[in-house]
């Protein structure tokens, strides 16, 4: 790794300056770039209230974006020039020899009414793969359950002994259940810190449907033991494990494009990165003196126990001077993904309502401004689609109101002169054009990391099967990005308006739809598309073509939302080289 240390990271810390001023100056300009193209072709008549609310809300819509879109520029660049994000150097701060483990560290598996024999035989492979490397004595692993279900809580202890006994595990291997679900996972995890947490100098979380390779699992213990002002080194989670077209579709999107994105914002988040809730490593006397959660004041949505307590721990952490790493390069940290659509949602709805209760937070005293800027994304994740819905109202109103109302050619003074109608032609397809490189241009960049190398793209079964599914990806996405788009937006003014929602067990599996589910929960999609189709088809069908892509994603959703939940035509897909992800991609021909 030339002239850097190995397993340093902490010699890093406070050099993200001018890579974060890099992304500010990059995003404000194409935001004010964006902003200037649409004045031109809002201003060439006049510009009125609707049309200043609308440039309002576009700017604030392409600013995001953007942040997306440089970030997958920055792990482009990394990747090309194969350097780390975080050294900026050839190779990994964890690469060589692992040095003798000092420490213990504890792998933590929360679970809540969980299948207790899909959660153990995760718990093997991850116990089995870390005693292959040699250092098995330097870990224990507790399953800490929160199930309330009498029979789920039989079999679980029933599962685990067996579980213990077939791996000839003695004192390394630990079940504690709780009686009540106080503080949720958040507290499930104090509990133990409180209890246990004292033996142990550090604590690998997983969640239920989590694994980590050993590999990775002892190099995470020897980069802690390495950098003693590390609080967090989170990895980049990849999900895999399911075969329903839908979740295919999510695994490949991960693999291909999640990885580049991750090397970006790893490039400017640095030692202020955040925490995803598990398949992260963390100090468990830091967490233990900085992580105890408030309950906020007054009842839930907003009030309460803090739902999405992931990003308010890595904020506090942070705010007790302690340095959160995100590694992407370390690999073998997976998750399973909801399998369909519907199931996809019901997930994002619990995190709409923990990330909103974070405008609680992102105020508080003391916090990073890195950290604000976290907690302030993850609200805007959802804010971003009440925002496009309000962006295509504004704008479909102004096509119809111009189409009614025809050109006015004199003003409120009077004049000799008729104002000509103005069409920006040049502004519009150059702002069509700066979009289109927004939105899609992370994906592009990714494709054409993994087309450069022969290997990489064998790894996806080859270029062929790549360019597949990278074009079959992209026409899922287009299609489904209404429905989330209303869903978002739903759960947004529900939430709001009062309407706590919890955080039930996360159904597994390969759970395909029925088409008697899909029809009750997307009939109102597909006839608000049938409606929009018929009214602008009427009032102005020169506009149609441009928000087909929309009603066309909203008029199929019953359809879509069933096929692409089928196992039978993900592993179809999987056959035909759709979708195929580098563990499947090694046994794929070229």
């Amino acid at each position: 790794m030339s002239d850097a240390t190995p397993w340093s990271l902490d010699r890093y810390a406070g050099n993200a300056g001018w890579r974060r001023v890099l992304l500010a100056v990059l995003v404000v300009a194409t935001a004010a770039i964006g902003a200037f193209l649409m004045w031109k072709v809002l201003a060439g008549n006049g510009v009125n209230v609707a049309e200043l609310a609308f440039l309002a809300v576009f700017v604030l819509v392409f600013a995001w974006i953007a942040i997306s879109f440089w970030s997958g520029f920055f792990g482009f660049l990394l990747g090309v020039l194969r350097l780390h994000p975080v050294t900026l150097r050839r190779g990994s701060p964890a690469d060589g020899a692992v040095p003798t483990l000092r420490e213990r560290t504890a792998i933590l598996v929360p679970v809540y009414n969980e299948d207790p024999t899909d959660v153990c035989a995760r718990l093997e492979a991850n116990y089995r793969s870390l005693e292959a490397t040699g250092r098995l004595d330097s870990f224990h692993f507790y399953m800490l359950s929160d199930t309330t279900n009498p029979e789920i809580a039989r079999e679980e202890a029933l599962a685990w002994s067996s579980l213990r006994e077939r791996l000839q595990a003695g004192e390394r291997l630990f079940y504690r259940r709780r009686e009540a679900n106080v503080g949720k996972k958040a507290g499930n995890i104090a509990e133990w810190i409180e209890t246990r947490g004292a033996d142990y100098a550090h604590m690998i979380i997983l969640d239920a449907d989590s694994t980590m390779d050993g590999n990775t699992v002892v190099r995470l213990a020897a980069l802690m033991e390495a950098n003693p002002q590390t609080g967090i080194i989170q990895t980049h989670i990849v999900p895999a494990g399911r075969e329903t077209l839908f979740a295919r579709a999510l695994q490949f999107s991960t693999r291909m494009t999640g990885a580049v994105l991750a090397m970006g914002t790893s490039f400017w988040q640095m030692s202020e990165a955040n925490y995803y809730g598990h398949n992260a490593i963390l100090r468990v006397s830091a967490f233990a003196a900085c992580c105890r959660l408030p309950v906020l004041s007054g009842p839930p949505p907003l009030g309460g126990e803090i739902l999405s307590h992931d990003f308010v721990e890595a904020a506090y952490l942070r705010r007790g001077g302690w340095h959160c790493w995100m590694l992407p390069e370390l690999r073998g940290s997976y998750e399973e993904v909801p399998t369909n659509l519907l199931d996809y949602a019901v997930r994002d709805r619990r995190w709409v309502q923990g990330n909103l209760q974070h405008a609680r937070l992102i105020g508080e005293r003391g916090l990073h401004a890195m950290s604000r800027l976290h907690l302030g994304m993850g609200i805007f994740a959802y804010l971003a689609s009440p925002l496009w819905l309000l962006m295509l109202l504004l704008s479909s109103s102004l096509v119809v109101d111009h189409t009614l109302t025809g050109d006015v050619y004199f003003g409120a003074t009077r004049s000799l002169f008729p104002i000509w109608p103005q069409v920006r032609w040049p502004e519009i397809h150059g702002l069509l054009a700066v979009t289109g490189v927004l939105l899609f241009g992370p994906k592009l960049l990714a494709l054409a990391l993994r087309l450069w190398s022969t290997r990489n793209a064998r790894r996806f079964g080859g270029r062929a099967s790549l360019i597949l599914s990278f074009l079959g990806e992209i026409a899922l996405t287009t299609l489904l990005a209404p429905v989330m788009m209303l869903f978002h937006t739903s759960f947004v003014i529900r939430i709001l308006a009062g309407n706590a929602v919890g955080w039930p067990a996360q159904p597994r599996g390969d759970r395909g739809m029925p088409w008697k589910v899909a029809l009750r929960r997307h009939i109102l999609h597909a006839l608000l598309g049938v409606a929009a189709m018929v009214v602008l088809g009427f009032l102005t069908p020169s506009y149609l073509p441009w928000i087909l892509p929309v009603v066309a994603g909203l008029i199929l959703s019953i359809p879509i939302a069933v096929l692409t939940s089928r196992r039978n035509v993900g592993v179809a897909a999987r056959r035909a080289g759709v979708f195929v992800t580098p563990e499947e991609g090694r046994s794929t021909k070229t």
